[in-house]
């Protein structure tokens, strides 16, 4: 007998992570890297170097991820992919600062490396292009240089925050990437259901308008027999979610025909489910508007049709 598959715990996420929009937390060792740097070097290092020249320099609230009760992997996870701004001290390549810079350039951009200039190690090749700025704890001028550069890092993340510095987002979600790949695809198969709807619409008006003639011509002849009606309803659910997601990169004209009509296919649904109740009021209405918009729809597919074609054309 197979046993049953039991759905994984959800994460015991802590309740005290409050990240806001004016964030900026600092990724930094906990504990004795060198025998110069101890724990409470890392501890000084941080209340009175770090956290005062980020607060002088802009309106960023400053947090350092600490040993607290709860999930610590899981608040350092949430602070690094929600933090607006993030300051990656790398001295000494201690690896949990490297773990942390890692899940930090996965998600986000707004990280500013730094580095004391007297660190044992070069930066591992993965990420010794990245710029990092150096400070010179014994040098008084350059460690001048480097608060100036600190500062205006620290500016352009808050104001400029997609300015690109992780080499992994701009790998995989540039242009050409993985990313905009699998949602080109993705958004072709959304026109392929979008435009078999709408071949279906065009298809169930054109029995609507047959039945309202053979009705008519009845009427005409004075036969006396009870004109049919038309149990088909328009279908509008692909045509809903494009405007309102507006997942294709179309011009403001190309949304409005299409909402033009996504409107008309509710309206004739809503005359379609009187026409058993009300058979000459809604026949009356239906003759009055479906020819005309029996155009809109052929238009509809035909824009449709060309966004097609544009993204096809984007995958060769």
């Amino acid at each position: 007998m197979a046993r049953k598959k039991r759905a994984p715990k959800a994460a015991n996420l802590p309740q005290s992570t409050q990240v806001t929009s004016n964030t900026c937390f600092v990724v930094m060792p906990f504990s004795k890297t060198t025998e110069e740097h101890t724990e409470s070097y890392w501890t000084e290092h941080y209340e009175k170097f770090l956290k005062p020249l980020i607060e002088e320099n802009t309106q960023l609230k400053v947090k350092r991820s600490e040993a607290v009760r709860g999930n610590l992997q899981a608040e350092i996870i949430l602070e690094l992919v929600n933090a607006p701004v993030v300051v990656v001290d790398t001295t000494d390549n201690n690896a949990n600062v490297f773990w942390e810079l890692g899940v930090r350039q996965s998600f986000k951009h707004g990280t500013i490396t730094i580095r004391d200039v007297n660190s044992p190690k070069p930066l591992p090749f993965d990420i010794s292009n990245k710029g990092t700025l150096t400070y010179y704890p014994n040098d008084h001028i350059k460690m001048e240089e480097f608060r100036k550069a600190f500062k205006t890092a620290l500016t352009d993340c808050v104001h400029n925050p997609q300015g690109i510095d992780s080499t992994v987002l701009e790998v995989i979600g540039g242009r050409g990437s993985l990313v905009q790949t699998l949602d080109r695809d993705q958004n072709i198969r959304r026109l392929e259901a979008l435009l078999n709807e709408c071949e279906s619409n065009i298809k169930a008006l054109d029995s609507i308008l047959s039945t309202l003639k053979t009705n008519s011509d009845l009427e005409k002849e004075n036969k006396g027999n009870e004109g049919s009606i038309n149990t088909n309803r328009l279908s509008t659910v692909c045509v809903e979610w494009l405007i309102t997601n507006r997942y294709l990169d179309e011009a403001t004209q190309f949304y409005d025909q299409l909402e033009k009509y996504y409107a008309s296919l509710v309206m004739v649904n809503g005359q379609l489910s009187t026409w058993e109740t009300s058979p000459k009021s809604t026949e009356k209405w239906l003759q009055s508007y479906l020819p005309a918009w029996q155009t809109r729809y052929q238009a509809a597919r035909d824009i449709l049709v060309t966004s097609k074609q544009k993204l096809l054309k984007q995958a060769i």
